[in-house]
């Protein structure tokens, strides 16, 4: 009796320490399987948005390793440098003995990812097509990282900030809209990718929604016969200058140019599958809302 009294005992100051552990499983984007014989310690993210999804699960401080272009919040510019679009340092990855990698199915190598797993690291693949997933995958993030209230208090004010854009914005008139990802070459998204859900959203009509790629190269001759009624990017390049604004402005029969509905939405707010993204739908139905007031004939207001 007295034996067993200082077992449960021993296993009390244990659980009090934070040293015995229940199996965490989640599922990650793709379905598969992530399990942790206890929370994460050492983090490395291999997308920005794996990394402001992480500060908002409030494990950001687990964060040992980052790419190069995670620079928000503030914190995570101080992180260690693991690689980039371009690819990944291995080398640099295992020396920094990471127990949870965030990866990005669409955005890093394949190969870098099998590589990874080949060497035993245990990767959580992130890939939100739904608005949903965002606030999904921050739970998750929760649940593998011991911080699940703080999470979920954050993925729920996600969700209930989405469902009143949703409602602010339903039954709209449609406006077709062609988004620029990219302008040399020119590289536009398909009916899946995250933005076409917030284009939706918004009332906007993506024309190319029905392209087979995630991201697909077009042609100049391909928009003018979609013949767009707005324009919007969110291209790195016109952060800095707005030659792609003249640029379209060659083609005076396109309605976008003929609207004056030409746009720009920052990508940093836009193109990353965080929390930020709200704002970059905020912007993006401001920019929708006023092509649709030119396109009737209504004044601004």
């Amino acid at each position: 009796m007295k034996l067993l009294l200082r077992i449960l005992i021993l296993l009390i100051i244990l659980l009090l320490a934070g040293q015995v552990w229940a199996e965490i499983v989640v599922q990650d984007a793709l379905g598969n399987t992530v399990r942790l014989p206890q929370p994460a310690k050492r983090i490395i993210s291999l997308a920005p948005h794996n990394t402001e999804n992480l500060f908002a699960a409030g494990a950001g401080a687990l964060l040992v390793g980052a790419t190069t272009y995670s620079d928000y919040p503030d914190a995570a510019k101080k992180i260690q440098r693991v690689g980039g679009y371009t690819g990944l340092d291995l080398e640099a990855i295992i020396a920094l003995k990471p127990d949870l990698v965030l990866a990005w199915e669409s955005g890093n190598r394949q190969e870098d990812i099998k590589r990874l797993r080949s060497l035993g690291l245990r990767v959580y693949l992130s890939e939100p097509r739904q608005l949903e997933d965002i606030a999904t995958e921050i739970d998750a993030l929760g649940k593998l990282t011991n911080t699940t209230q703080t999470a979920r208090r954050f993925a729920n004010q996600f969700r209930n900030q989405l469902q009143r854009l949703r409602q602010r914005y339903r039954g709209l008139t449609p406006v077709r809209v062609f988004y620029e990802v990219w302008h040399r070459p020119l590289i536009t998204i398909n009916g899946k990718q995250l933005i076409s859900t917030a284009l939706t959203l918004c009332g906007g009509r993506n024309v190319f929604a029905g392209l087979s790629a995630l991201a697909p190269a077009i042609s100049t001759e391909a928009v003018l016969a979609a013949n767009p009624e707005a324009i919007i990017t969110s291209s790195a390049s016109a952060l800095q200058n707005h030659d792609w604004i003249e640029n379209w402005r060659r083609w005076p029969q396109l309605k976008a140019v003929a609207y004056d509905n030409l746009y720009f939405v920052s990508p940093d707010l836009l193109q990353r599958q965080g929390p930020r993204i709200l704002q970059g739908i905020e912007q993006l139905c401001e920019a929708i809302a006023l092509s649709r007031q030119k396109i009737s004939g209504l004044p601004s207001q």
